[in-house]
């Protein structure tokens, strides 16, 4: 997998920048300090000026390559869920037995990020905290239908497609792989979430993982 990965390019929907991040320097300056300033900060306090005082650059020159700070959350986001779908296909397309690919679709998707080399500009740890704490804030707008008809959310969207299709090959019968496939990869966020915020909220613990609740409810859901 190492090895692929290593070949790969994460394409994320060009209706989301005005210049390819991944085309310069710069470009990957801007993501790499945009992850690190949104993790320390917040989203809703982050602006292009504070980047630009980290990066050494006017704040015109972020603009060259996202028209604002919710296009490039939407560019991490799609970014991240690219980075995932990558690893679902790779880590999934030799398993025969459908029970045990839908437990480890279910790992994948649930599981503590660990940081990935083959992108050396992007701290995929620091991210998976951005889409734990912010990814929400990507969709939750007055612009949403119009930009999912722009085909803004077409990865995210994918991701869970991918996993409604392992759902449904382990149990053809099942009446709402859609909702049980978006409610395991948004559930699991907020499981993130709370466990590092408001752990009396959760079951999940030191040693009791999101992965480990959500394959726990999907086979029982799923009576296998």
């Amino acid at each position: 997998m190492h090895n692929l990965l290593s070949n790969l390019k994460i394409a994320v929907p060009e209706k989301i920048f005005v210049k390819d991040p991944e085309s310069s320097s710069l470009g990957k300056r801007i993501i790499e300090n945009s992850i690190l300033l949104i993790n320390e900060i917040g989203f809703d306090s982050f602006t292009f000026k504070k980047l630009g005082v980290i990066i050494g650059s006017n704040e015109s020159s972020i603009y060259r390559y996202f028209e604002s700070k919710h296009k490039l959350l939407l560019y991490l986001s799609s970014w991240y869920w690219a980075w995932i779908e990558y690893q679902l296909v790779f880590e999934t397309y030799s398993i025969n037995d459908t029970t045990q690919k839908l437990k480890k679709a279910i790992s994948i998707l649930c599981r503590a990020t660990k940081e990935d080399t083959n992108f050396t500009h992007i701290n995929e740890i620091v991210l998976n905290r951005i889409i734990i704490n912010e990814n929400s804030k990507s969709f939750l707008t007055k612009e949403v239908d119009q930009e999912n008809r722009d085909g803004y959310f077409v990865i995210y969207k994918r991701v869970i497609h991918r996993l409604r299709d392992i759902i449904t090959e382990a149990t053809p019968n099942y009446k709402y792989p859609s909702s049980l496939a978006s409610t395991i990869i948004e559930g699991s966020l907020h499981q993130h979430f709370l466990k590092d915020h408001f752990s009396s909220m959760t079951d999940c613990k030191e040693d009791i993982s999101p992965v480990d609740f959500y394959i726990d409810l999907t086979l029982n859901t799923l009576k296998l």
